[in-house]
């Protein structure tokens, strides 16, 4: 590897990386600061990154707005917090003037919006950022007809013809040709139901997707259920949106992205999917890297993907993320009290536990996929 080649590597697949991961945590935790303020709470840190300062300054509001030597992940610390993860201080009594500026301090369902603003700005980022993207470039829009049936294929088969316009699968109608593989992607085994239109006729055709390895334009590779058929290249338009149906459009692929992650983690969940397919820090590195070199369309819409995936994991009921919070707040809106010290303190063990088995597991499926066993072995044979 020459110099010149290593020194672009550093730019794909680190400083890209930390860029996305930086926007994308900022948005996070500036949702969380700017509805802290505006609920009265003094915020006495926004930290992007961990670990010792490396660059700060302290704001007039007294907000230390810091950078932090590990860059992965970022935190607002408010005035009643015990520590970086937002848990209450239970030894501490506040005057009358410290109450009206402490997060713990606040009625419930204002410490459940300052916890629930983090993810929703994840949320909005995604949308707002796509509806640009679509007013600019346009929203690409394959017509679900089938333009080559791959020989030896699930498709072929199962009778699927060049020319075939599929209108439905597994009951659900099909706009675009991207609407098929994605519930195409969630079946794990099961065969697919398949309505057809050909010459002028409807025709209900079952397959059976094989599972394959493919690679994502992230250049990750997944096993994923596959049918075998390419989409007629002559049958993609690209639709004009204005700002009112951007918005539109970013909300529906915003909801389409959430669902089919959900899917995909339930199944997960169920074992009946592979959770090989958990990526951390060194495989989303490893997709930034391939989004740069895509372009700048490219990085931005893996940069809206982290950030929707990211709100969407905060969401998760388990101590330690802000669904853990708003879980432990439903509760003390349905009790009118809150947790008792103990209860709160087990569950944010609990959660952080969870949260360590996960990253343990992301890490190890990263390691995997990037055929690092491999190398340490090749090393000592």
């Amino acid at each position: 590897m020459t110099p010149l080649h290593f020194l672009i590597g550093i730019w794909d697949y680190v400083i890209v990386f930390l860029v996305i991961l930086t926007v994308v945590v900022f948005v996070h935790e500036l949702g969380h600061f700017l509805v802290a303020r505006w609920m009265g709470v003094r915020v006495e840190v926004f930290s992007i990154g961990f670990g010792p300062e490396i660059w700060g300054r302290t704001a007039k509001s007294g907000t230390r707005w810091k950078i932090g030597s590990l860059p992965f992940g970022g935190y607002v610390k408010m005035f009643g917090d015990a520590d970086a993860a937002s848990q209450p201080d239970h030894q501490r009594q506040f005057t009358a003037e410290e109450a009206k500026v402490a997060f713990p301090a606040k009625k419930v369902h204002q410490r459940a919006a300052i916890v629930a603003a983090g993810p929703i700005a994840n949320f909005l980022f995604g949308i707002i950022a796509l509806a640009v993207m679509f007013m600019i470039y346009g929203e690409p829009k394959t017509a679900p007809v089938i333009g080559q049936v791959q020989a030896d294929s699930a498709a072929a088969e199962a009778g699927l013809q060049v020319g075939d316009r599929i209108v439905a699968a597994q009951g659900q109608e099909i706009g675009r040709f991207q609407d098929l593989q994605r519930i195409v992607r969630l079946t794990v085994g099961e065969p697919v139901t398949l309505v057809v239109t050909r010459d002028g006729q409807s025709v209900t055709i079952v397959a059976q997707p094989r599972v394959t390895e493919i690679k994502d334009p992230f250049g990750n590779v997944h096993k994923t259920p596959v049918l075998g058929i390419v989409a007629d290249s002559g049958a993609t338009e690209v639709i004009s949106h204005g700002p009112v149906s951007a918005v539109g459009a970013a909300v529906r692929e915003t909801a389409e992205m959430v669902s089919t992650t959900l899917t995909g983690l339930g199944q997960m969940l169920a074992g009946t999917r592979q959770t090989d397919e958990l990526g951390g820090p060194l495989r989303i590195a490893k997709g930034a890297g391939q989004a740069a070199k895509l372009g700048v369309s490219s990085v931005v819409f893996y940069t809206i993907l982290l950030s929707i995936n990211l709100g969407l994991i905060n969401l998760f009921p388990v101590p330690m993320l802000d669904g853990g919070h708003l879980l432990f707040y439903a509760v003390e809106a349905l009790k009118g009290s809150p947790l008792g010290a103990k209860a709160q303190e087990y569950g944010f063990r609990v959660g952080l536990i969870l949260v360590f088995a996960l990253m343990l597991l992301a890490t190890r499926n990263d390691l995997v996929d990037l055929r690092v066993w491999e190398f340490l072995k090749s090393l000592v044979s």
